[in-house]
């Protein structure tokens, strides 16, 4: 049984048709990837998928449960966890408590612990801390900077900061928007490395949106094109290199030839 089920997803803005009749599904333990060119709809489905567009039509079927009408903490809470296009940080925090803040929705003290800061809410913090550094921070090999405040990092570094934050949210699901966009070559392979890492160690499911076609055909179980909103094709990554809509939408009619 498929971990998520999109059915017949539609979003307008206006006038504009956002998203079409999209459907698909993705298989637990996967990497499925979303690609199309610049305005197709990607960023739209990670929105709908978060909670953070709400469709016109279709509904999001996670964990065999219906989450469509769900708030967006409600889903980050059941397991779905993202990482944005443009960086998501608190850039006067450290990268400790930025990647504390994942752990939110998993917190149970209540507002009276948490602000006399004794209990069952220190309890937590400290088990909190230790677990994020012992599984998270030592994972994604950021020990170094854990104290800084994320607006003294590079750019490189703050992507890695908020895959950590991610990560903390325990999720089953992870949604990646775009996540070596502007960076180096080193850094590019500093992050395929780490997301490979994620689904074969930590056996999670990966939705991932990026321009970088070398890396989603090396990564990928499967991946889906789409263009002007529609689904227009989807496999594995030799299938689709080799489909005619997309060389025509998307890679190039070069690529035919090359």
């Amino acid at each position: 049984m498929p971990i998520l089920e999109v059915n017949n997803l539609r979003l307008a803005f206006g006038g504009l048709q956002v998203l079409d009749d999209v459907s698909f599904t993705v298989n637990e333990g996967e990497i499925y990837a979303i690609i199309g060119p610049n305005g197709a709809g990607k960023t739209s489905i990670l929105n709908c998928l978060g909670g953070f567009y709400r469709q016109q039509a279709g509904d999001i079927i996670f964990t065999g449960n219906d989450i469509s009408s769900l708030s967006p903490d409600r889903r980050a809470a059941l397991g779905l966890a993202r990482t944005f296009q443009n960086i998501a940080l608190f850039h006067g925090m450290t990268v400790l408590d930025n990647i504390k803040l994942g752990s939110h929705a998993h917190l149970k003290s209540g507002l009276l612990d948490t602000l006399l800061y004794w209990g069952r809410a220190h309890r937590e913090e400290m088990k909190l801390r230790e677990e994020i550094e012992r599984e998270i921070i030592d994972f994604l090999e950021i020990e170094h900077i854990r104290k800084q405040p994320v607006s003294t990092l590079a750019y490189g570094l703050q992507k890695r900061v908020e895959l950590a934050r991610a990560l903390a949210m325990r999720p089953k699901i992870l949604l990646l928007d775009e996540p070596v966009a502007g960076m180096n070559a080193e850094e590019t392979e500093d992050m395929v490395r780490f997301i490979l890492d994620i689904q074969e160690e930590r056996d999670l499911t990966i939705v991932i949106i990026e321009h970088d076609m070398r890396m989603i055909m090396d990564i990928s179980d499967r991946i889906m094109v789409l263009n002007f909103g529609c689904k227009i094709a989807e496999g594995t990554p030799g299938e689709i290199q080799k489909h005619p809509e997309v060389l025509k939408a998307y890679l190039g009619e070069k690529r035919k030839h090359g």
